[in-house]
């Protein structure tokens, strides 16, 4: 009892002798969060859609917080540089119009199956005006967007520009279809200057001022998504008849295909479409590249309308072009197309210093659906 008498008392805690100036626990911003949570969702989706990011000056959707002397260079190129080339394009359009127009006066287009028709056909002195003249004012045009000057390599020749045995080829093959990746709009010009092939365009494009008789000169295989009833054709076999022509005749049009079905950022190479490959017939891969120093011309993320601007306000643009030799399918090839367009990627990967990518079409509309939610949200 003792013991327990003599037992010392519990200390207590001093009270607070300034309970008021107790620090309180700090409120999250909601709008510091808001931040935080967009960048880490932007940041996700770079990665998932690598191939349609844009990495230049302007930003993601060409939206970008630019530096002062780029908005400077910007406003100076839209009041003096934009209005000229714009003229100048517009000059040469309605000129090569008047050729076209000229050269199929009193001529009445070939028609196949399916609502196709085109001007492509024709021989003599009328085709050879409007494909020489088409080259020169593609390229006349490029030079008015600011492609002063265009690289081009031609890759699996040695220096006697024999064909390099490493390459699946066969010197004397003629190619029914060019395959290229795709990278910006500017890619239709740079090919009509180089080859002047056929291209698949929507319907719509044929009834389109000056453009629809510039698309029938040049061979353009319509798609017609409206028309399901079975005395037409569809776009893919009309495609494997004219590859197969064209591999056949070498005064037939050759067919131009974009096997990715869209537009990339120009470093990464999308899972490739049969349809340049279902004719068995050997294909010539062309890789185009753009370098750049602020804009780059890639077609990826960013309006039509604002590419063109910016693009337009960029003094000068480049393009490195790779050509690659022809590739024959092997037997097994011809029998699957898949495998044959795989190869087909593959090389142009490879050659082009490409990264294989997944994703397509479908992954792309994703992106742009959720780029233009976050920008709403801000």
């Amino acid at each position: 009892m003792e013991s327990e008498a003599q037992k010392p008392a519990a200390v207590q805690p001093e009270s607070d002798a300034h309970p008021l100036l107790k620090p309180e626990p700090e409120t999250p911003n909601p709008q510091s969060i808001s931040a935080v949570s967009n960048q880490t969702i932007e940041e996700e989706m770079d990665n998932k859609y690598a191939a349609f990011v844009r990495r230049d000056v302007y930003g993601t959707m060409g939206r970008g917080d630019l530096p002062w002397p780029e908005k400077f260079l910007l406003g100076f190129a839209v009041v003096f540089l934009v209005p000229i080339r714009v003229a100048a394009a517009a000059y040469i359009l309605v000129f090569y119009y008047l050729i076209c127009r000229i050269c199929t006066a009193f001529l009445a287009p070939n028609r196949e199956d399916g609502g196709q028709e085109d001007y492509a056909h024709m021989g003599g002195w009328r085709r050879a005006v409007i494909v020489q003249s088409g080259r020169f004012l593609s390229r006349v045009l490029l030079f008015v967007f600011g492609f002063y000057s265009i690289s081009e390599a031609n890759r699996g020749f040695d220096a006697d520009g024999q064909f390099d045995s490493q390459f699946t080829t066969e010197e004397g093959e003629r190619p029914g279809v060019i395959v290229s990746n795709h990278v910006s709009y500017i890619d239709i010009l740079y090919h009509m200057s180089s080859s002047f092939p056929s291209f698949v365009a929507k319907r719509s494009v044929a009834r389109l001022p000056l453009v629809g008789l510039i698309s029938k000169c040049l061979g353009c295989v319509y798609v017609q998504r409206e028309l399901k009833s079975s005395d037409f054709k569809g776009a893919s076999v009309v495609v494997s008849e004219r590859i197969r022509e064209a591999h056949i005749n070498k005064f037939a049009p050759k067919m131009m295909l974009f096997p990715e079905g869209t537009t990339t950022n120009g470093d990464y190479l999308l899972p490739f479409k049969t349809g340049a490959f279902l004719a068995k017939a050997p294909v010539l891969p062309v890789i185009l590249r753009y370098p750049y120093d602020r804009f780059s011309p890639a077609w990826d993320s960013i309006s039509g309308v604002r590419h063109v601007i910016y693009l337009l306000c960029q003094f000068a643009n480049y393009i490195e072009v790779t050509h690659l030799p022809v590739y024959n399918p092997s037997e097994q090839e011809k029998e699957d197309p898949r495998l044959y367009a795989e190869n087909v990627r593959r090389l142009m990967a490879h050659e082009g210093n490409l990264v294989i990518s997944d994703i397509g079409l479908a992954e792309k509309r994703v992106y742009h659906a959720a780029l233009n939610g976050l920008l709403f949200e801000r």
